[in-house]
């Protein structure tokens, strides 16, 4: 799961022209403590309600406040691991979703990303996971199987999504009933397939629980 497909379309961000009191208001509906700013879809930082008391503006613009977080935020095509990373490194509630050219796509929040884990966690147990990109064309689950199978290993769940790096291809999730993929990823290789990424050793399924300790420690669930 990539960082686009988490953005949470129900948080807006804030424009300079607005006002220190709107962004206080905005912070408590939203129930963060942090809110993006842009100015013609760049992405300048993020504001908080401390920059805010600090400067003990209210009624004056967002430009008479100093903000930072200007390098804190993650590419759209970067896994969910990057932002609870980037959660838990810089203590922020939100996380700013950029493009290539820096442009804001919008935010992740904190919950946000426990979700993404709650799915990945149960879509991973006890085995691997692959994913790979093909065209659609070239998809066929039967002839996958096989060649899983061949290596003495079943496909337990299949997902396919849109690939968002090249809207002429699919991405094709498969929850495998091994934690040794070697082999098998060798076998997709020499068919041609492209292997984009993979999920299958004890020490990821430690990593994986160490964030979400981290995440849950710091948001104090």
């Amino acid at each position: 799961m990539i960082a686009e497909e988490l953005i949470n379309q129900m948080i807006p961000p804030l424009k300079l022209s607005d006002t220190p009191a709107k962004a206080v208001r905005w912070m408590e509906e939203f129930r963060v403590n942090q809110l993006p700013v842009v100015k013609l879809r760049q992405f300048l930082g993020l504001i908080t309600e401390e920059d805010i008391l600090e400067s003990k503006a209210t009624h004056e613009s967002l430009q008479t406040v100093s903000f930072g977080y200007e390098d804190v935020f993650v590419m759209h095509n970067q896994h969910f691991y990057n932002v609870m990373e980037t959660a838990i490194k810089n203590k922020i509630q939100v996380v700013p979703v950029l493009d290539e050219q820096h442009e804001f796509l919008g935010v992740i929040t904190v919950n946000d990303t426990i979700s993404a884990f709650g799915q990945m966690a149960a879509m991973q147990g006890q085995g691997g996971i692959l994913i790979l990109s093909m065209n659609e064309r070239d998809y066929s689950l039967s002839e996958i199987s096989r060649l899983v199978e061949m290596n003495n290993a079943k496909i337990l769940s299949a997902y396919v999504s849109p690939d968002e790096l090249d809207p002429f291809k699919i991405r094709l999730t498969l929850k495998i009933n091994t934690s040794d993929l070697k082999r098998i990823i060798a076998t997709f290789e020499r068919f041609n397939y492209r292997i984009t990424a993979q999920y299958q050793d004890a020490a990821e399924e430690k990593n994986d629980q160490d964030r979400l300790d981290l995440l849950l420690k710091y948001i104090n669930i």
